[in-house]
Order: structure tokens, then C-alpha cells, then sequence
């Protein structure tokens, strides 16, 4: 199936360090992503939404900065061409406001779809946050 790549940036008024653990942690991501979210010992994630497990392996982390959760197919472990979220958190410089960039690896949904339900999500992430 052909993946398709969603881009998307959104102002947050908050620090990176309110923001970062509700990016990268377990608990923090069940808040506002998805139904739950758990942690196991190898470090693999399982997101539960839908009524579905989705795993993931975080495969690039910047403390404050940079999280990236590459998802797979426990069933398929030959298959390499992996979906993945990364959010990124990129300050302007001239006014230090802080952007959440969210890229979104995915085959599920077209851009309008993606643009709709990362709207819902980032609104729900900045009650969370106050930001």
C-alpha cells in the first residue's frame, strides 16, 4: 500500500518542557492520543485506539526537542516500509514561540482526513496544557 506523508504545524503556548512528556511518555501520550497507552520491557509501545493495539519503538529522541515512534507488525517482521509519527518542537526565534510539528508516515487516511483528526488531537493536547 502507498503511504502518504502528513505535515502539519501548530502554534502551543507553553514551554517544551510542559509539553515534551505529554509527546514521549506513556502516560502522557493516553492523555490526549490515544485510548491508552502502555509501555512494555523491551520498550515497545502499544497505543490502544479503535478497538486496536498499534505498536510502536521510539527510533529517534531529543529530550525537549524531537520524539519519533516508528510503528510495526509484530506478525511481520520482515516488512520495513513502517508507518511513523514524529513530533518535532521548533521555537521562532524572533518572537520564541514554540511549534509542534507533527509528521504523520501513515496509509490510513488522505490529508483532508489526517488534517481533521490532528486538529482534534492537537485542540485536545492544548486543554490539557493550557497552551
Amino acid at each position: 500500500m502507498v503511504k502518504n506523508k502528513f505535515v502539519a504545524e501548530y502554534q502551543v503556548n507553553t514551554s517544551r518542557k510542559i509539553i515534551f512528556p505529554y509527546l514521549s511518555t506513556a502516560s502522557g501520550l493516553s492523555e490526549w492520543f490515544a485510548d491508552d497507552v502502555n509501555i512494555n520491557e523491551d520498550k515497545v509501545y502499544n497505543f490502544s485506539y479503535d478497538n486496536e493495539d498499534h505498536y510502536a519503538k521510539i527510533t529517534a529522541l531529543r529530550t525537549n526537542s524531537h520524539v519519533k515512534f516508528e510503528f510495526f507488525d509484530p506478525n511481520l517482521p520482515d516488512e520495513n516500509d513502517h508507518s511513523y509519527i514524529e513530533f518535532k518542537l521548533e521555537e521562532n526565534e524572533l518572537t520564541q514561540t514554540i511549534f509542534l510539528k507533527v509528521i504523520d508516515y501513515s496509509d490510513t487516511y488522505d490529508d483532508e482526513e489526517l488534517e481533521s483528526i490532528w486538529e482534534g488531537l492537537i485542540l485536545k493536547l492544548k486543554e490539557i496544557i493550557g497552551g
